[in-house]
């Protein structure tokens, strides 16, 4: 699972993860638009509320299911192939590092049709590209609707995309998570 936010995103992360219950399996790599000079305490932050592990990404680290990932600040990060994650500190894109669009086009290469990509809410318009890439491969991808998003700028440009499954308030994102991922070991 393949979470973005910005603006008003930590509101938007807690409400999520905080729903997700204790033995859920999936892999969780979060990006959050945060300032790039400071320490980042999002992951300790986030896991006060949390009943799955949730720790700060690292370079090499591997894609653990039931764990929470959360892009270190000024870093990008990815998904790769093999299972692990990459961070890196390339150009910014549209403007911001960690990227959405680098981590739902790394999930989508990575995953194909079981990439799930989550738009919260935020400014601008990353992870519009990536929700994109998810869909090419036959992925999922969940936006948070205008009503409950604090900014509607990244949500809104998804679903301009065309791309996104599901429009959802806030406080059903976890629950669809959870039915999403249950049906996907149903029909595996």
């Amino acid at each position: 699972m393949l979470v973005a936010a910005s603006a008003g995103g930590l509101n938007a992360l807690t409400s999520v993860l905080s729903e997700l219950p204790a033995d859920f399996p999936a892999s969780v790599a979060i990006v959050q638009h945060i300032e790039p000079h400071h320490r980042s305490m999002l992951a300790e932050i986030l896991g006060r509320s949390c009943e799955l592990p949730v720790v700060q990404a690292e370079d090499g680290q591997p894609f653990q299911g039931g764990v929470v990932h959360v892009a270190p600040p000024d870093h990008h990060l990815l998904v790769n192939a093999d299972g692990s994650l990459s961070l890196t500190r390339t150009e910014l894109v549209h403007f911001v590092r960690p990227s959405a669009d680098l981590l739902f086009e790394s999930g989508a290469a990575s995953f194909g049709r079981r990439a799930t990509g989550v738009v919260l809410t935020g400014t601008g318009s990353d992870g519009a590209l990536g929700v994109e890439a998810i869909k090419r491969v036959g992925g999922t991808v969940i936006a948070q609707d205008e009503a409950t998003s604090d900014f509607f700028g990244m949500p809104g440009a998804a679903i301009e995309t065309g791309a996104v499954d599901f429009v959802l308030p806030l406080d059903q994102i976890a629950e669809a998570l959870v039915s999403l991922l249950a049906e996907r070991r149903g029909a595996a």
